[in-house]
């Protein structure tokens, strides 16, 4: 699988520039990512990238846009398994449990019905660009019940966080290209669950002054997980 960009980068405010969606499909046919200035979601679905963003439908983007981070893999004909009456504890006990090691990293697909998907997108930022953190504290989050889609994503091993997300990471997009995002919560009623290892992680790292001015550090492990997993975030009176 290959990744462009690291997480970290977009924790401080670093995300200026991206790859291109036409070079980044020649890397592989499944994937998922966040569009430029962070202005949403990505999926990429059979060989094509859907952008998931706020005020208007899931749209197929064009190959002249740009992503500042996005995993991206071939995901290949792995056999499938039913997944019925799971909510995400159950999901994510069900992709573990076809874990081939928690070192390997792991594409994800489930395709189906969904009884209820908890998507958020986050809006589009301009310089000066903010950290991710305050980015998503601002996110715009849609449930919808009774939605059949396709979920997306990838399994990192733990020792990858900050480089990528680690553990589960999915975004959703409904058949009907209405809504789309990443996945806060979800419960499948009827779906198929599909599950690749791979052993090779090619890393690819954006080349642009702003990246390559800033000093990156790793130390938000509690704030991925909270930014990526969806906790609900305390209110001011906390």
């Amino acid at each position: 699988m290959t990744q462009f960009a690291v997480l970290d980068a977009l924790l401080g405010g670093v995300y200026s520039s991206g790859v291109s969606v036409s070079e980044m499909l020649g890397w592989g046919d499944t994937g998922i990512g966040c569009c430029e200035g962070l202005g949403g979601e990505v999926l990429v679905i059979d060989g094509e990238a859907f952008e998931c963003t706020a005020g208007a439908p899931p749209r197929r983007m064009r190959a002249d846009e740009t992503l500042p981070f996005v995993d991206v893999c071939t995901l290949g004909d792995s056999p499938g398994e039913a997944l019925r009456g799971v909510d995400l504890a159950g999901l994510t006990a069900a992709v573990e449990a076809r874990l081939r090691s928690r070192n390997l990293f792991h594409a994800v697909r489930i395709d189906g019905a969904m009884a209820r998907v908890r998507t958020r997108v986050t809006a589009r930022q301009e310089p000066p660009l903010r950290p991710l953190a305050e980015v998503a504290a601002e996110q715009i989050e849609t449930e919808v019940s009774g939605v059949a889609g396709v979920v997306v994503g990838f399994w990192m091993p733990r020792i990858y966080q900050g480089i990528t997300v680690a553990a589960l990471h999915l975004h959703f997009l409904s058949d009907d290209r209405q809504v789309g995002g990443h996945v806060l919560d979800v419960t499948v009623d009827d779906a198929l669950l599909r599950v690749s290892a791979f052993a090779q992680f090619a890393l690819r790292l954006p080349l642009d002054a702003d990246f390559l001015s800033h000093e990156l550090s790793h130390g938000e492990d509690h704030r991925i997980t909270a930014i990526e997993g969806g906790e609900p975030r305390s209110s001011p009176n906390d």
